[in-house]
């Protein structure tokens, strides 16, 4: 049996650091987490989408878990404390008050000076704990933008599961395939690659003839059109990112092959210009200019890309919203397209990338051919 990437003991304990780091500059003396994000960040326990956990991380001390049910199998914490989240297999819904119960019992009141995610704060945890002070919700999200290598071998294992679905995709897609045949031939690919069930939809763009959307009921594709597939499958937590275009009849127009070939030079511009300190924003502009200049009317209207990991859309942001720098260790999309009536409907790729000490590794490798 082929092992299954995972996080490990030495990137948490990695994260631990970098986020004692950050409190002892920001004078907390204790965080506590309760999203599941951030209790698997820390601890690499990932809870069951219906259940919960919390995590706290003491300045000069321990991290504790708290888990539901019984102490899982792997976990960073140097202690654990469980609570009942199920009574006779019925999932308890006041299962945030169990928490803080037992947080009252293992951490307690002591004085310290509190940071949680003010985001997801609740007044049960506060009560047993103490009110915290300081919101860590921008600290989290921006240690976050940089991963450890466990992280990034999670990020691998999703973008092998989107591969897997395009090639289930170049296989089914041709005229008369319908829209829901390809979404759940589609997650089937998946969830065969990863080994295991995947609870997230696994991407949001399944429309033929249409920049993106959900899979429509009774649509199929047809002669002369372009299928966008827009995937982002999720292993274990960690999301992958990536789209293709597919030409149904595997004939495209030539003014589908100038839009292509457009959109795949903006690449070539990415790998020019990202490396650790680059703007983000200045690399939108440019991608932007070089696709205005094909089409001027705005047909690229939305993001160049964003970070990913735990969650769909993270820092950095290719955007002209946001004014960052590219970070080693980052993991982000760049995903430029072109859309109007000539391609049926328009033409998004977009690929994945590591950025590197000195310039970027591509992670994706789905070809790009229509």
């Amino acid at each position: 049996m082929i092992e299954k990437p995972q996080l490990t003991e030495e990137g948490c304990r990695a994260r631990q650091r970098r986020l004692r780091e950050r409190m002892a500059e920001a004078g907390v003396e204790r965080a506590v987490v309760v999203t599941r994000e951030h209790v698997q960040w820390l601890t690499g326990f990932r809870p069951h989408w219906l259940m919960s956990a919390a995590a706290v991380l003491d300045l000069n001390g321990d991290c504790t878990l708290i888990a539901p049910n019984h102490e899982p199998a792997f976990h960073a914490a140097d202690r654990v404390a469980t609570f009942a989240m199920q009574w006779q297999a019925t999932l308890r819904m006041e299962a945030v008050q169990a928490i803080a119960e037992a947080l009252g019992q293992v951490v307690g009141r002591s004085g310290a000076r509190i940071g949680a995610e003010f985001s997801a704060f609740p007044t049960h945890v506060a009560r047993a704990v103490g009110e915290a002070s300081i919101d860590l919700d921008p600290v989290l999200w921006d240690l976050r933008r940089i991963k450890e290598s466990d992280e990034v071998a999670m990020i691998r294992k999703a973008i092998a599961c989107s591969d897997a679905m395009y090639r289930r995709a170049r296989e089914i897609i041709r005229p008369g395939v319908s829209e829901l045949e390809v979404f759940s031939e589609l997650h089937a690919a998946a969830v065969a690659e990863a080994g295991e069930s995947l609870s997230h939809q696994l991407g949001n763009d399944y429309q033929c003839n249409s920049p993106g959307g959900p899979a429509r009921e009774g649509v199929v594709a047809r002669d002369g059109e372009l299928y966008i597939l827009d995937l982002g499958p999720a292993y274990r937590g960690y999301f992958a990112d990536n789209c293709r275009a597919f030409a149904v009849n595997r004939q495209p127009t030539d003014a589908q092959m100038r839009a292509w070939e457009t959109i795949v030079a903006v690449f070539d511009i990415v790998k020019e210009m990202v490396r650790p300190g680059a703007s983000c924003r200045a690399l939108y502009d440019r991608c932007k200019a070089h696709l205005d200049a094909v089409d001027p009317t705005g047909s690229f209207w939305h993001h160049l890309g964003h970070g990913i990991g735990l969650y769909p859309h993270e820092a950095p942001h290719l955007n002209p919203h946001w004014d960052e720098a590219f970070q080693a260790g980052e993991v982000f999309t760049v995903e430029p397209g072109l859309y109007y009536d000539s391609l049926q409907a328009g033409i998004r790729i977009e690929e994945n990338y590591l950025v590197t000490e000195d310039g970027i590794e591509q992670l994706t490798v789905t070809p790009v051919t229509l």
